[in-house]
C-alpha cells in the first residue's frame, strides 16, 4: 500500500513530504489562527511544529499540499494507523493556510486522499478534537459519519477528547 503517492487535482498537488519541505511548511503553519481550535493550539510555534514535522517524516505517510497554480506549499496531511482488523486507515494531521479555508481546497485534498486509499482499505477514519468545530463541520461537509463512543485509534492509543468520523468505500467523499 503506497502511503506517499503523488496525487493531482484541479486545485492542488499532494506529494510525499521530504526534509526540504520544512521552511515552506513552517511558513504555512506559523499562523496561530490555524491552530486556535485544535488540541495542539500552540503548533504555530517553531519547536512544537518541529515535533509535528519530524513525526510526519517518520510516519511514512505524510503528504505536502501545494497550490497547483503557483506551486506554493499551502499545508499538509497524512495517512497513518492502518488497522487491519477494522480494514481502515486514518487520514489526519491536516492543516491549510488560512487563505484556502472555506473554499473547495480541503474537499479536494480529502477526495484525492480518499479515492487513493479506499482502493486499498474499506474505510478511512478521521480523528478530530471534540472542540474543533471548524474541522468537525468540514468532516460533515465531505460525508464523514460520527462513530459514537469510539475513543481508540488503529494504533491502540486512546483519544478521549476527540470525535471519530468514518467514510466507507461504498459512500466515498461527498462533493464539496
Amino acid at each position: 500500500m503506497n502511503l506517499q503517492p503523488t496525487l493531482r487535482g484541479a486545485l492542488v498537488t499532494l506529494e510525499p513530504t521530504v526534509a526540504g519541505d520544512w521552511c515552506a511548511l513552517f511558513a504555512a503553519a506559523a499562523d496561530p489562527e490555524i491552530w486556535a481550535q485544535h488540541p495542539a493550539s500552540d503548533r504555530w510555534k517553531e519547536p512544537v511544529f518541529r515535533a509535528y514535522f519530524d513525526d510526519a517524516l517518520a510516519s511514512g505517510g505524510s503528504l505536502t499540499i501545494r497550490d497547483r497554480a503557483s506551486g506554493e506549499v499551502i499545508g499538509a496531511s497524512r495517512y497513518a494507523n492502518h488497522d487491519l482488523q477494522r480494514d481502515e486507515i486514518e487520514i489526519g494531521w491536516t492543516f491549510l493556510a488560512r487563505r484556502f479555508w472555506g473554499g473547495p481546497v480541503n474537499a479536494e485534498v480529502k477526495r484525492l486522499m480518499l479515492d487513493h486509499i479506499l482502493a486499498e482499505v474499506h474505510a478511512a477514519v478521521f480523528v478530530v478534537g471534540a472542540e474543533n468545530l471548524r474541522s468537525r463541520r468540514a468532516m460533515e461537509k465531505i460525508g464523514g459519519v460520527v462513530e459514537q463512543g469510539r475513543t481508540q485509534r488503529g494504533d491502540g492509543s486512546r483519544m478521549d477528547r476527540h470525535v471519530f468520523y468514518r467514510i466507507a468505500r461504498e459512500h466515498g467523499a461527498a462533493a464539496a
